[in-house]
């Protein structure tokens, strides 16, 4: 039960998280107005916040490598409480990038860490399924967390969800703090990884970058496609991505459940499934019925790949697990940060139908990635073997 319950609180944490991150895009009007500042420059409190993340994972992850993982979660969810209690204070727009830059070293290092807590909290053949769990709060964040802190901050002022969210950050460092056994780094055998191969691993990095790159060259602009292509008027978008978040959720669900007896199989489905579903969406998005499932299955896929990452990092780390997951948290968000840049190049250039299309093609880039992955896993078991 301690072991579970430590799992919910991490779980919450990675909720909180992907909530800040993104908050301010949903309350961009009225944080202009407050700091007098531009719309457009609200909108870059969230591409600082990613660009930190890429920049700082792998180097900080290494610097507190030999933390053990309660104390480091503890100091990173109080930097998560001060720094949004800060925002949330902030009285200009430099105080207020300052408190998310804050946030975003802690999120930085957050991200490499948690998969191999949450793993080191349980036996190997239910793993799986915690993994499934942990990445349910970041799942239901967009479903759930952005909607109902945009709608507190219409109703009370932009300031209160961020003091909502230091509050549920300080409650999860509690629980964490008080339950989460305070193993030396190393002693898990979470902290390696079960099956550790460097050229299955450099694979995965390549394949998680090329598959979200994909992903986020047609979602960051599904809005104007779902308009523009589909037909539907702006009313119908938020229920949309309401169903795309749910079907988000239940690939995350449905991951946990296979992850764990077909890791490998597991990621070529949702890489193959996304390209499928991006294919359609090009193919046929002006019928809005395929538009909409098209979408979902896309979100299903997505979802589903974060969790069976989790896991496939906790198999083919070729060293520590929290580095391997720093490698491809920094691949994941550089995917999102390059299919955001090529998708704004192609709704200017060839339309916004083309995101999709040139999203699958990408995807059927990292497809064949990790189609070569048992190869190149083989490659270098003969090359190790011959040379010795």
């Amino acid at each position: 039960m301690r072991a579970w319950v430590t799992l919910t609180a991490l779980a919450l944490s990675t909720f909180v998280y992907v909530t800040v991150e993104t908050l301010p895009i949903g309350l961009l009007p009225q944080i202009a107005q407050s700091l007098g500042t531009s719309t457009s420059a609200v909108g870059l409190l969230v591409t600082a916040y990613g660009f930190v993340v890429v920049v700082a994972t792998v180097p900080l992850t290494k610097l507190a490598h030999r933390w053990s993982r309660r104390r480091l979660l503890g100091v990173l969810l109080g930097v998560f409480a001060v720094a949004t209690a800060v925002s949330a204070l902030a009285q200009s727009y430099g105080s207020l990038l300052a408190a998310r830059v804050a946030i975003a070293l802690s999120q930085a290092v957050f991200w490499a860490i948690v998969t191999p807590a949450a793993a080191s909290l349980f036996v190997p053949h239910v793993r799986g399924r915690a993994i499934s769990i942990l990445y349910t709060g970041s799942s239901a964040a967009p479903l759930l967390g952005v909607p109902a802190g945009t709608w507190l901050g219409q109703q009370a002022g932009w300031r209160v969800p961020f003091l909502a969210l230091s509050a549920i950050g300080l409650v999860v460092l509690v629980v964490i703090v008080a339950l989460m056994p305070d193993l030396p780094p190393g002693r898990s055998d979470a902290d390696r990884g079960t099956a550790p191969d460097p050229g299955r691993y450099w694979t995965l990095v390549v394949a998680t970058a090329l598959m979200v790159t994909g992903a986020f060259v047609s979602f960051t602009y599904i809005n104007p496609f779902l308009t523009g292509v589909s037909g539907f008027a702006e009313s119908a978008i938020g229920p949309i991505l309401l169903v795309r978040g749910l079907a988000g959720l239940a690939g995350v669900i449905v991951a946990g459940f296979v992850v764990g007896r077909w890791g490998w199989p597991s990621l070529v489905v949702v890489t193959a499934g996304q390209a499928v579903c991006l294919l359609v969406l090009y193919a046929f998005g002006a019928n809005g019925a395929a538009a909409v499932v098209a979408s979902a299955g896309a979100g299903f896929m997505l979802a589903g790949m974060a969790a069976v990452l989790g896991a496939r990092v906790l198999e083919v780390a070729p060293g520590a697990t929290d580095l391997a997951s720093a490698g491809t948290s920094t691949a994941f968000n550089v995917g999102i940060t390059a299919g955001a840049l090529i998708g704004s190049a192609l709704l200017t250039g060839a339309g916004v139908r083309s995101t999709a299309l040139v999203g699958g093609l990408v995807t059927m880039a990292a497809l064949i990635a990790v189609l070569a992955e048992p190869r190149l896993a083989t490659r270098r078991a003969q090359t190790v073997g011959s040379v010795t």
